[in-house]
């Protein structure tokens, strides 16, 4: 069953609020929520959302730090991870985690493959082999629905 989402509020690596969906609309979205803390998400996650950007051109991959901490996350900390220090695809921080408990993750990373219709096409969990799988043959049935 989809869902129907009106509204994803995050902040940019700048502290101020952003609106994705109105930012990108009427774009099919993958959004990968995950933790700089997460070895699965640094080491898996993040290079396999780069490689979903280069293989399918209709769809915008978002990062989303969920922030578990009290302590603020910066735009340092985020690019620390990358070893040219610039970002892959945009990405916005999920305070207190709110993104996270929205859709009801079951740990990080999660996945989000929104249409473009606004509606949560899949929600899926993990980085291993079986994720991925389920992944590719998420982002294959909606790029040949567009």
């Amino acid at each position: 069953m989809q869902t129907a989402i009106d509204t994803i509020w995050v902040e940019d690596l700048d502290g101020n609020n952003v609106e994705l969906l109105s930012l990108y609309n009427d774009q099919n979205l993958l959004l990968l929520l995950y933790n700089n803390q997460c070895l699965g998400c640094t080491g898996r996650a993040i290079p396999l959302a780069y490689k979903f950007q280069n293989m399918f051109q209709h769809i915008k991959v978002l990062g989303i730090h969920s922030n578990f901490r009290s302590e603020q996350v910066t735009k340092a900390d985020i690019t620390s991870i990358f070893t040219t220090k610039t970002l892959p695809f945009p990405i916005y921080i999920d305070d207190n985690h709110k993104v996270y408990d929205r859709f009801k993750s079951e740990g990080t990373p999660q996945w989000l493959l929104i249409s473009k219709d606004k509606t949560l096409y899949r929600s899926i969990f993990g980085s291993q082999a079986n994720a991925e799988n389920r992944l590719l043959y998420a982002l294959e049935s909606l790029t040949t629905e567009v």
